[in-house]
């Protein structure tokens, strides 16, 4: 029997997933919840288990490629090869009759609860859109059946008959093959789906397929504004020995983090302020906790020296560890500090938090901080560890920067960012001595936050580094 898998809604309410790698190849034996695929949704790159035990017959996708919700990726050969072929699970199609020869095995059953198969798109293979029928809106997807309308001799004669060609032109009838969200694209940027040629898996349109579309229809203006209808297709393509440009597509993490900023920005009313501190003491603090046997391989930096004052400094100022509920109409206290650290990876920027990073010591921090890090880098953080957040913190200065105004983590009220630490002249007992300093900057929503607040929370986190010792009097 051939089962064919399509991609699963990974539980995130994403329409889209990049194949990152795959762990099979045709003619692999595999086992029911098999680790198959690397799959990269918007939050993270997560494993794919195989719904099937089985032989791997066929990859539809390539890795590296964008794949939609409901697309098929691969196809498994069940049991003998001469059994009937059973198509993959059709979410809108009828639910069979209940009856005891039709009741589904145990293993077809842990096969639906596996995984979700998301909402329904077009299926491959048919050149119009099969109209939704109304019993289909309540049948488990991975336990819906083929159609009973059609006659079962059809079945059995579908393998030898010729292949149904793509229409050449879209009638009134017919409509052009697309997903929801390639439709909603298009209707954004007023395409005719009738007026675009479909590149995907059996003339399947893409969002590729209406930007290129966008590309021709639209004019390219010159330098002194003017509009040049030939201009798209005279220019060339390379500038000398060089590329006049590199286009790449939007997607994955870098989509997300895009809208997670724009919606950040136009939300919530940012105000950032700055405060430049000698922390001299907390460098030789370090550096004795370096030299301390005790410590020696406790990995504790400057992050996570700062992580600990403002974690101290939440305590005082609470209302910055909150957050805007505009569709409840309340403000969300939180009483425990999650700790969102920024981690710069190969795919983007990442926001993993600490759970409850106000309860660990410098110790802990540092080990919290060492292992989140590295997760980050490794690409295997989990969608989990990106939930939840109360509070952010990013070291802008292990790139050299000194200051920024750094955009608040959606749901938050406040973020802090490190600068650089620097040799300056500084005023020092009434004398300038060269000492360690840093620059603080702190953006929070002003909403939640007013700005004696958020002065008071900058200015105590300023006190603990300038100052270790101060501690004792804060707590």
């Amino acid at each position: 029997m051939i089962k064919v898998f399509k991609l699963p809604d990974l539980g995130e309410g994403l329409t889209e997933s990049e194949i990152v790698a795959w762990l099979v190849a045709p003619g692999d034996e595999v086992t029911l919840n098999q680790h198959i695929a690397d799959v990269e949704t918007a939050k993270a790159v997560v494993e794919l288990p195989s719904p099937f035990a089985g032989v791997v017959r066929e990859l539809h996708q390539p890795a590296g490629v964008v794949v939609h919700v409901g697309e098929p990726i691969v196809t498994f050969q069940i049991g003998a090869a001469d059994e009937p072929t059973d198509s993959s699970p059709k979410p809108d199609a009828p639910a069979p009759a209940p009856s005891a020869a039709g009741a589904a095995s145990p293993a077809e059953q842990r096969e639906a609860n596996l995984v979700g198969y998301g909402p329904a798109i077009e299926r491959g293979g048919h050149p119009r859109r099969r109209a939704r029928t109304g019993a289909g809106a309540s049948v488990p997807a991975a336990l819906a059946e083929p159609p009973t309308a059609a006659p079962a001799a059809a079945a059995t004669a579908a393998p030898t008959a010729a292949p149904v060609e793509p229409p050449t032109a879209a009638s009134a009838e017919e409509r052009p093959r697309s997903t929801p969200p390639v439709r909603a694209l298009a209707r954004d940027l007023g395409i005719d789906l009738t007026m675009v040629t479909g590149t995907g898996k059996d003339g399947l349109i893409t969002r590729d397929d209406i930007h290129a579309r966008v590309t021709e229809v639209m004019p390219t203006p010159d330098l002194h504004g003017a509009v040049s209808p030939s201009a798209t297709a005279a220019r060339p393509a390379t500038s000398g020995d060089h590329l006049d440009e590199t286009r790449s597509p939007i997607k994955s993490l870098r989509k997300l983090m895009a809208a997670a900023m724009v919606q950040s920005a136009f939300t919530a009313p940012h105000v950032t302020e700055f405060l430049t501190i000698d922390v001299t003491p907390t460098v030789e603090l370090l550096a004795s906790l370096r030299a301390d046997r005790q410590f020696a391989n406790a990995g504790i930096g400057i992050l996570a020296a700062v992580a600990k004052a403002l974690c101290l400094a939440v305590g005082r100022t609470p209302s910055v560890n909150t957050r805007w509920d505009e569709p409840a109409g309340e403000i969300v206290q939180f009483h425990h500090v999650n700790l969102g650290v920024a981690a710069a990876t190969p795919r983007g920027l990442l926001v993993p938090n600490i759970v409850d990073a106000d309860r660990l010591d410098l110790r802990g921090l540092a080990a919290a901080l060492a292992e989140l890090t590295m997760s980050a880098r490794a690409g295997t953080t989990t969608p989990a560890a990106l939930a939840g957040g109360t509070i952010t913190i990013t070291n802008i200065g292990v790139f050299g920067i000194d200051a920024g105004t750094p955009i608040l983590n959606p749901g938050e009220a406040a973020i802090l960012a490190i600068g650089a630490i620097r040799s300056r002249p500084w005023d020092y007992r009434g004398q300038v001595a060269l000492r360690q300093v840093l620059t603080l900057s702190v953006s929070f929503d002003h909403r939640l936050v007013d700005g004696e607040q958020g002065s008071r929370f900058l200015a105590d986190i300023g006190t603990i580094l300038a100052d270790p010792a101060r501690v004792l009097t804060m707590i």
